[in-house]
């Protein structure tokens, strides 16, 4: 079993606290992320995961065991690092089998981990290659492969994909879902791109300043974010944020309006709220659509933001529509069909108020 549990984890470089307290479980057989803008200390707290920093305070569980003070080689893990770290001497072969040959493994038993990782990546007819000879794709599967060999009860992506064009990176992403289906190992991967943690996490950790900021599966944090910094952060395009006034409150139901929203009763998830005070509204540009003619198509209920359009990108099965709204905040649609918005025209854009999230400030 490789279920991991950090509680109250910390790390300080010198008087400076960079983890701060983390608590977070991670079942065996699953796939994290750790995602979070640069500086937020996702890396580092891989790092102390793997045993290559030191936690200073708090405790760290690897399949029930407390692995604080045990070196990196007797944790059980397998690293694979952005800068992929393989020996430009070597060839693909030798490369793969490094860990074993240190390891003081057999050749038999070299030969049998690398045909079989190079199966599993697809990567046999290049086993006599050296690095000079690949793709930065195929040298970063050399480095996937190396970690397969091992046998390890977890293993660690530190950014992996961040070097590569964005169709190897899709590529990319796509093997190494498909790796942990096959392997059904403990993953935990490093990524400061959001759709990287969206496509491949079962369970996301959504960091900020050293501190988590919301823990759960892709679909949960995006439709549930419990905070500003998680809804901004996840989806893409990012979600819309409009200031609005606090009208009425009525149970669960709170009312909003400003002078480019029509008044519309929201039923908010986080934060309490009273009238005349302020809040932040939040739309996701997929849940923005224009309102046609008369309206009499769009649900009563419905909220309405009415503005001028200030950009519109034609992107094939989709148009991404930028909007001035009349208090000068801007706005944008994605709509799920090809039309022409003309810069300069008047729009009213209309979301179901179920689809709405308000958060307080």
């Amino acid at each position: 079993m490789a279920e991991i549990s950090l509680r109250q984890v910390r790390k300080s470089f010198g008087s400076s606290e960079v983890i701060k307290g983390v608590d977070i479980d991670i079942a065996d057989g699953e796939f994290c992320v750790f995602v979070g803008p640069s500086g937020c200390g996702k890396s580092t707290l891989l790092r102390m995961i793997a045993g290559l920093e030191d936690i200073s305070s708090g405790e760290l569980r690897i399949g029930g065991r407390v692995v604080n003070d045990l070196p990196p080689k007797e944790r059980r893990i397998a690293m694979v690092f952005q800068s992929y770290a393989i020996f430009p001497h070597m060839t693909v072969r030798e490369n793969v089998a490094f860990g074993l040959t240190i390891a003081g493994a057999s050749k038999a038993e070299k030969e049998t981990k690398v045909a079989e990782a190079a199966r599993i990546l697809q990567m046999e007819h290049l086993l006599d290659r050296t690095p000079a000879q690949l793709s930065g794709g195929q040298r970063q599967r050399v480095a996937i492969g190396r970690a397969i060999v091992r046998k390890p009860e977890v293993f660690l992506f530190d950014e992996p994909l961040s070097n590569l064009d964005a169709a190897l990176r899709m590529d990319m992403r796509l093997e190494i879902g498909k790796l942990h289906q096959q392997l059904k190992a403990t993953m935990i991967y490093v990524t400061h791109d959001q759709v990287e943690a969206m496509t491949l996490a079962d369970k996301i950790v959504v960091l900020k300043g050293g501190e988590v900021m919301q823990v759960g599966s892709p679909m949960e944090l995006y439709h549930n974010p419990a905070n500003l910094f998680v809804a901004g952060f996840l989806g893409s395009p990012s979600m819309n944020f409009l200031d609005v006034e606090i009208r009425g409150v009525q149970g669960s139901r709170v009312l909003v309006a400003n002078s480019a929203l029509e008044p519309v009763e929201v039923m908010p998830k986080v934060g309490t709220y009273t009238p005349g005070g302020r809040a932040r509204l939040g739309v996701r540009p997929q849940y923005l659509t224009p309102v046609i003619g008369d309206g009499s198509a769009t649900p009563p209920n419905a909220g309405r933001l009415h503005g001028t359009v200030a950009l519109t990108e034609r992107l094939g099965a989709e148009t991404v529509v930028e909007t001035t709204l009349s208090d000068r905040s801007r706005v944008i649609a994605a709509l799920a069909r090809d039309e022409v918005y003309p810069i300069g025209a008047e729009v009213t854009l209309a979301f179901k108020p179920e689809e709405a999230h308000l958060f307080p400030v």
